[in-house]
């Protein structure tokens, strides 16, 4: 899959790269996988074959590591990655909790590994962890290495929720209690860097908020064509917490209040195994509505594909039933001069605020937000306007530049803090 997370982290490590900075994005767990070109280095930690078996068959926790290469390998895990593996949360509960555990847990052999190799490197200025599930990494290269350590905070509060009882107690006090050894949080967006405050127990001096950036290449503005079909589109994880099952309910009441228009929706993302059951619910519902015709599913799409889609939309809404912390596609949707349609929760307030480039709707009732589709069908001129915006609005606050230089000045604050020189080089850790 394309995840979210890992196109972030790739995009800004490749921009500061590009700035002149010396930056390596280690994978964690698997090779990271993005549309765009890939910046991470080869040799990849905590692989997801020997974190497994170090979890399930004690065996393994002592293997020497010339057996652990096999399959620690990017071509044996990439040939794992294309098997259809549910990685929902309950199913990777134990082992979440053991990876939380850091040096006390099943997986300690992969964090001594690791500190090796990073003795071994040249001293990075900071050490960047990409979500607190890592967060138990910092304490031991810390004390090893003491080098400055920074976590990004982009979502994982979604899994952790997941993880259920008692796991998700359990790993929520676990982050918390490695806190101390971060030095400074980086927050995707001001929703998220108050809500992690709180939920975390991280002292606001502590938090950074670096909004998302795309890079902007190829994002071409969308040629208005004159035609009365409307093409209303998704692009998102196929999932329940992402709101497809009330995009396509509020399909359905657009259609039955104004049966005149011409209207079309448009979905694309990736499907997990755990979630094809979840797409065949809805595809039974479209169906029994007589829709099917209407209604159409692109599934995963490579760069080129997503911008081709993208310009082929009229607005886009990815309705999250959660508090969505980033919203990365409402910014790919803005940087073709389409508009979105969104719930008013989470990040997406403050992008659209930003920008201008959308409506927001109150809660998640699909009624409301066939309201709002219907006033972007009725009012072309609103439509036009939000377009516009759109466009500008993500060039002038969500672009890759702009997040870079977010990052490096959170790097250099930390450093200040701690009485260290400017920041050189960045060091991040790309989980998957």
């Amino acid at each position: 899959m394309y995840c979210g997370s890992c196109l972030r982290d790739n995009a800004l490590a490749a921009e500061l790269i590009r700035q002149g900075h010396d930056v390596q994005l280690v994978p964690i767990y698997t090779p990271t996988l993005t549309d765009e070109p890939n910046v991470s280095t080869h040799r990849i930690f905590f692989g997801g074959i020997s974190v497994f078996l170090e979890q399930h068959v004690p065996l393994f926790r002592h293997t020497p590591k010339f057996f652990d290469r096999l399959w620690d390998s990017e071509a044996a895990l990439r040939m794992v990655a294309k098997r259809s593996i549910a990685v929902d949360p309950r199913s990777l509960a134990e082992m979440t909790i053991s990876m939380l555990k850091g040096e006390n847990g099943n997986q300690r052999k992969e964090l001594n590994s690791f500190i090796e190799w990073m003795k071994s490197e040249p001293p990075p200025d900071v050490v960047n962890l990409p979500n607190a599930l890592l967060i138990a990494l910092a304490g031991p290269i810390k004390r090893e290495l003491n080098l400055p350590m920074l976590c990004t905070l982009q979502g994982e509060d979604l899994f952790v929720d997941g993880l259920g009882e008692p796991y998700r107690s359990e790993a929520l006090r676990l982050i918390r209690e490695h806190v101390e050894f971060v030095d400074g949080f980086i927050a995707v967006s001001d929703f998220y860097a108050a809500a992690m405050c709180k939920q975390l127990n991280i002292p606001e001096s502590s938090m950074h908020v670096v909004p998302l950036g795309i890079s902007l290449e190829g994002y071409e503005r969308r040629a208005r064509v004159d035609s009365d079909e409307f093409v209303i589109g998704y692009l998102a994880r196929i999932a329940p917490e992402k709101g497809l099952h009330v995009l396509c309910e509020a399909y359905r009441v657009l259609r039955e209040r104004a049966p005149e228009h011409r209207v079309r929706l448009e979905i694309a993302g990736y499907l997990a195994p755990e979630h094809h059951q979840y797409l065949t619910s809805i595809e039974r519902k479209v169906n029994g509505w007589g829709l099917s015709g209407e209604v159409s599913y692109r599934g995963v799409l490579d760069r080129g594909s997503k911008l081709s889609f993208l310009k082929g939309l009229d607005v886009l809404s990815v309705p999250a039933t959660y508090d969505e912390p980033k919203g990365l596609s409402l910014l790919e949707a803005m940087a073709s001069g389409v508009p979105v349609i969104q719930p008013r929760r989470g990040s997406f307030p403050e992008i659209i605020q930003r920008t201008g480039g959308g409506l927001l709707v109150e809660g998640t009732e699909p009624e409301s937000l066939a309201s709002g589709l219907l006033t972007l069908i009725e009012d072309r001129d609103l439509h036009k306007e939000l377009g516009e915006k759109a466009f500008v609005g993500v060039r002038s606050h969500y672009s890759v530049s702009r997040m870079a230089d977010r990052a490096v000045e959170a790097f250099a604050a930390v450093k200040s803090r701690l009485g260290r020189s400017e920041v050189r080089t960045p060091f991040e850790v790309a989980g998957n």
